[in-house]
């Protein structure tokens, strides 16, 4: 956030403070990253096509003076490998130069503008990777320097798709099970709902009750350094008791409660990619599990 200092007074010889034009009306958003290594954080939040416009505040330690060679802001998009911290990718960066070098003495504000900046990706905390988007400013020093970085969030809206397809798929064991089962489509925007109904044609084992999961699947890397994360983003119980021949059972799942969930990425960057899939899953009285999945799109409106 805008308060946010460099360092401490003592520390280093000044501190940094990055304010928005706009922060007074622009949506904060709290990230927690779903990897467990960092607290929750409040970002000001940016579409893929917001000018990215604000004020450097630079603030010398006490009544000292401070020689510097020169201050700069950076927008930079960045993204990280978590099994690969030496190795950061930049497919975003800009430079807007505040200051040229000579001597600040007390506190000393800087405009600056970044407009027409293509976000084309989403920012994303994932497991084994992070995709952000941050103001870096460099107060640069002939021993040493003052850096602050400054995130902010990215969200990409998207049209709804032409083409939505509803899924209609079977799960069968011969002589035991045959059941039909069908979505009311294949794309979901995330605040959508998941629509659909389940039909037994044959039951002939002891169903205990039967539950539909959101999983999440995210890639990294390429090749042998291919790392993939599996997790359940959401569980949701649509049965419970042994069905019938004949039977149909409704499926309404709300996607908007669930703050894990992103739109689909597809090999961003040659980097990472995040696919979703609806799992049927169906417990008999032995704990026996039988399940299908599907692979489903989400995006954001």
């Amino acid at each position: 956030m805008a308060s946010t200092l460099s360092s401490l007074f003592g520390s280093q010889p000044a501190r940094i403070a990055v304010k928005f034009v706009d922060a007074d009306s622009r949506e904060v958003v709290t990230t927690k990253p779903s990897d467990g290594r960092g607290a929750p954080e409040q970002q000001y939040l940016f579409s893929a096509t917001d000018n990215v416009i604000g004020t450097v505040e630079v603030t010398v330690n006490s009544s000292k003076r401070l020689e510097h060679q020169g201050i700069k802001v950076e927008l930079i998009g960045q993204i990280e490998l978590l099994h690969d911290r030496s190795n950061t990718y930049e497919f975003t960066s800009l430079v807007r130069e505040l200051e040229v070098p000579g001597e600040l003495y007390g506190s000393k504000t800087y405009p600056f503008e970044f407009t027409n900046v293509e976000k084309q990706f989403e920012s994303y905390d994932g497991i084994n990777c992070r995709l952000r988007y941050f103001l870096r400013v460099t107060v640069m020093r002939q021993y040493g320097k003052v850096v602050h970085e400054e995130n902010f969030r990215v969200h990409v809206s998207t049209n709804e798709p032409e083409a939505n397809n509803t899924i209609k798929m079977e799960v069968g064991i011969e002589d035991c099970l045959h059941i039909e089962f069908e979505y009311n489509k294949s794309k979901f925007h995330l605040q959508d709902a998941v629509l659909g109904k389940i039909f037994f044609l044959l039951v002939r084992i002891k169903i205990k009750h039967m539950e539909i999961a959101i999983i999440k699947r995210e890639s990294t890397g390429t090749g042998a350094n291919t790392f993939n994360e599996t997790e359940t983003v959401a569980k949701f119980e649509i049965m419970d008791g042994a069905p019938v021949r004949g039977e149909s059972i409704p499926i309404r799942m709300f996607l908007g409660g669930h703050d894990a969930l992103t739109p689909t990425f597809r090999n961003v960057n040659n980097k990472f990619s995040v696919k979703y899939f609806l799992n049927l899953v169906l417990i008999d009285e032995e704990d026996r599990r039988y399940f299908k999945q599907q692979e489903v799109t989400l995006f954001r409106k």
